[in-house]
């Protein structure tokens, strides 16, 4: 009797109607190299994937970066609380300044510790939490001081309340002292910046270039004027409200009480848009 052939895994058995017997057919493999991807067809799905990462990453890093901004505008809000929480203490006025008084324990890291108690990220924009010391460079770097603290945010020093006599270089009347003052809500208190404490003017000139920095008493807007939010520093006011502020709008905020909110780099001071350097050129003007 002659021996049928074995099937094999790629053959099939069908039933033939005439003969009643099973036929096999040959079945392509799973795993033949006609399912394989062939180099070309591989390059190509390889180009899409990089096309739409083209595509996607610099949506993602915006998302990324708004997203830094809410939660920097969140941790402004938190600051807000504790300055309002420390005033409540202290007959509605503000601490007496570190730089003013020259005496360190009144810095508002030390006088709002018990508030925030000691948590130093609290005290950093998301965007901007590495030191310059480290490397990082602005609008992404924070400050350092010689007592190893750190943070990207600073204190307007003309809302501070230093001792009478003790007020620096500067008449005693340019401070506003206290919260119960009229406007608070345009007078900035706490916002992103390049040192702990700093001293605006109206007639401090804005940056050449992004990240440049003078003394923080002579052109001191330069350490508020930093691109860290898509054209916009993040602040808390005087009143405890916080919310974003254009950085042409640095510039007609009432710092100090003899500060000119029409002063040169404002439109009702006639600033030109050619006067403005080449990189704050776009943003709006106020």
């Amino acid at each position: 009797m002659r021996k049928r052939k074995g099937l094999t895994p790629s053959e099939i058995k069908s039933p033939d109607r005439k003969s009643g017997r099973f036929l096999t057919c040959p079945v392509r493999g799973k795993f033949s190299n006609g399912a394989a991807f062939t180099l070309i067809e591989l390059l190509v799905v390889i180009a899409i994937i990089a096309l739409l990462m083209a595509i996607l990453m610099p949506a993602l890093q915006r998302v990324k970066h708004q997203a830094n901004g809410v939660a920097c505008l969140s941790n402004l809000r938190q600051w807000g609380l504790y300055f309002s929480l420390y005033t409540e203490e202290n007959n509605g006025y503000f601490h007496k300044g570190w730089s003013a008084s020259g005496e360190r324990p009144y810095s508002w890291m030390t006088v709002l510790r018990p508030y925030y108690i000691n948590n130093q990220i609290l005290c950093c924009c998301p965007s901007a939490t590495k030191p310059f010391a480290q490397g990082y460079q602005v609008p992404f770097a924070a400050w350092t001081n010689d007592l190893n603290e750190y943070g990207s945010y600073g204190i307007n020093l003309w809302t501070t309340n230093p001792p009478r006599g003790k007020e620096g270089d500067k008449p005693a009347e340019f401070y506003w002292r206290s919260r119960d003052v009229r406007g608070a809500a345009n007078i900035p208190l706490f916002a992103d910046d390049l040192h702990w404490d700093t001293r605006p003017h109206h007639t401090d000139e804005p940056p050449l270039f992004q990240g440049q920095r003078d003394d923080w008493t002579t052109n001191a807007m330069k350490m508020f004027c930093m691109n860290r939010h898509g054209g916009f520093v993040n602040s808390t006011f005087v009143d405890f409200s916080a919310r974003k502020v254009g950085l042409k709008e640095l510039w007609i905020l009432k710092w100090h009480r003899q500060y000119d909110i029409t002063g040169p780099w404002t439109q009702a001071g006639q600033v030109q848009p050619s006067d403005w350097s080449e990189w704050m050129r776009r943003f709006k003007d106020y």
